[in-house]
């Protein structure tokens, strides 16, 4: 999985996008590749920006409002000929509520991740705790070995990370989880003597996994 870091990344608009979505009076995207996406959206869609953008009142007495002003305070935009560019970061809360039910996990709270949105990879993470396999182990393995994007803050000094991930092919993603957690729960079974004698609900995790 690649990360789009938002703290580094510039999304680049076409203006002429830019400006018919503008004027078409109905709620639209602005993707993270910088394409604009109008309702129903995409389940796949990473959004730096949903919403509407009304036009300004008759009284205000700047009816050519600029641009930098359109998408709200959080957005920080630049009008570069034919494209406009932006920087989101400062937006990344707005952020987080437009993706988090199209995002595969959530890795934006101090509690890291507890669920996955696909329920078959659920019943994988479910289970893979009873033998203490946690939810971030088996998202490493997608972020290692699988396609698809975390869209993240991430900075170095002071290390910060927030971010939610999105894969592109789910049948390989829950593959790989089960491979994983296969490999990991034999090698357990085999040598850690926590395991030599197992409960009901390890018992029948092992089941899930070797029936």
């Amino acid at each position: 999985m690649k990360k789009f870091n938002l703290f580094k990344e510039i999304i680049v608009v076409p203006r002429n996008d830019f400006m018919n979505a503008l004027n078409a009076n109905k709620k639209f995207a602005i993707t993270h590749e910088g394409k604009i996406e109008f309702e129903p959206f995409s389940s796949m869609m990473i959004a730096i920006f949903e919403g509407t953008i009304p036009p300004p009142s008759l009284l205000s007495p700047n009816l050519q409002r600029p641009l930098t002003e359109m998408l709200g305070k959080d957005y920080r935009i630049v009008e570069d000929d034919d494209r406009i560019l932006i920087k989101a970061s400062p937006a990344w809360q707005n952020i987080i509520g437009y993706n988090r039910l199209r995002a595969l996990y959530d890795d934006t709270t101090a509690d890291g991740i507890d669920k996955f949105a696909d329920k078959e990879l659920e019943q994988i993470g479910w289970h893979a705790t009873e033998f203490n396999i946690t939810y971030r182990e088996i998202v490493e393995q997608f972020e290692n070995h699988c396609d698809g994007t975390i869209i993240c803050i991430e900075q170095e000094e002071p290390y910060q990370f927030s971010g939610l991930g999105f894969v592109v092919d789910m049948e390989q993603t829950r593959k790989v989880a089960y491979d994983f957690c296969v490999s990991s729960i034999k090698e357990k079974l085999a040598n850690d003597p926590d395991y030599a004698t197992l409960s009901d609900d390890e018992e029948e995790a092992k089941n899930y996994f070797f029936s």
